[in-house]
C-alpha cells in the first residue's frame, strides 16, 4: 500500500514476467458519480496521448466488475510540496532546475492543445531513481482545448489559480501562472498571494498584486525577479 483516497488506493506492483515494479491506482467504480467517472474517462484519453519524461507515465489500464485499475511507473520521492515544505527555500539554480523541468512538460502538452488547470507542488512527483526528475501529475481537471478556444470553466487551487480562470474567460496562460507562483514560493518560501481561507486568497488573485521588496528577496537576482513578473502578467494578452 502506498496510499488512499476517496475513491480507492495505490499499491505497489510487480510485473510477473519482466518482474518491473510499478505502481497501481485502484478505483472503486461504486464510489465515483456519473459525472466523476466521465471525467475519469477523459482523463484517461488525454494521459494516452502523453509521453514525456516529465510526465507521470501511464502503462496499462485494467477493468473488472467493481474497480479500474490504472497501471504508472513508480516515483519514490514524494511531492515537490513536501520538499518545499522540509527546505524552506531553494537557490536559484534549485529553483531553475524545478521550474525547467515543469515547463518542459507543460510546453510539451501545450502543443497537444491540453491545459493542465491545477498546476501545483501536490502534482510535482520527485523520481530519486531518475535523478530526482519531476512528472507532473493529476490530469483530473485538464482539458482538450479545441482550436485555441477561450475556456470557461473554473478550476484550481486557490494558492495557484490565474485571474483569469476567476473571471471565467482563459486559455493554456493560465498553466504558466501557476508555474509563476511556484518559482515565487520556492525562492521566498512564501506564496505571493495569501490570506486567511480561499475565499481571501482568491480576492488577493483577482488583484493580482504582490510584493517582491522583503528581506527574502534581496539576496535574489533581477534577472529572476523579471522572470516571475513575466509569468505573473495579471493582462496576459
Amino acid at each position: 500500500m502506498l496510499g488512499q483516497g476517496a475513491f480507492g488506493e495505490v499499491r505497489k506492483c510487480i510485473n510477473r514476467k519482466t518482474k518491473v515494479i510499478r505502481a497501481v491506482k485502484l478505483i472503486r467504480k461504486d464510489a465515483m458519480t456519473k459525472e466523476e467517472e466521465k471525467n475519469f474517462q477523459d482523463e484517461i484519453k488525454i494521459l494516452k496521448q502523453l509521453d514525456h519524461p516529465n510526465i507521470l507515465k501511464l502503462y496499462e489500464i485494467y477493468t473488472d466488475e467493481k474497480r479500474y485499475y490504472i497501471v504508472t511507473e513508480l516515483c519514490k520521492g514524494g511531492e515537490l510540496f513536501e520538499s518545499i515544505l522540509k527546505q524552506g527555500t531553494f537557490s536559484e539554480r534549485e529553483a531553475a532546475q524545478i521550474i525547467q523541468q515543469i515547463l518542459m512538460a507543460v510546453a510539451y502538452f501545450h502543443d497537444l492543445n491540453i491545459v493542465h488547470r491545477d498546476i501545483k507542488p501536490e502534482n510535482v512527483l520527485i523520481d530519486p531513481q531518475q535523478n530526482n526528475c519531476l512528472k507532473i501529475i493529476d490530469f483530473g481537471s485538464s482539458v482538450l482545448q479545441q482550436d485555441h478556444e477561450m475556456l470557461t470553466h473554473t478550476h484550481g487551487t486557490s494558492y495557484y489559480i490565474a485571474p483569469e480562470v476567476l473571471k471565467k474567460k482563459y486559455n493554456e496562460k493560465c498553466d504558466v501562472w501557476s508555474i509563476g507562483v511556484i518559482l515565487f514560493i520556492l525562492l521566498s518560501g512564501k506564496p505571493p498571494f495569501d490570506g486567511k481561507d480561499d475565499n481571501e486568497i482568491t480576492e488577493n488573485v483577482k488583484v493580482g498584486s504582490y510584493k517582491m521588496n522583503d528581506d527574502s528577496w534581496k539576496p535574489i537576482s533581477e534577472d529572476a525577479k523579471k522572470l516571475i513578473k513575466s509569468m505573473l502578467t495579471y493582462d496576459y494578452n
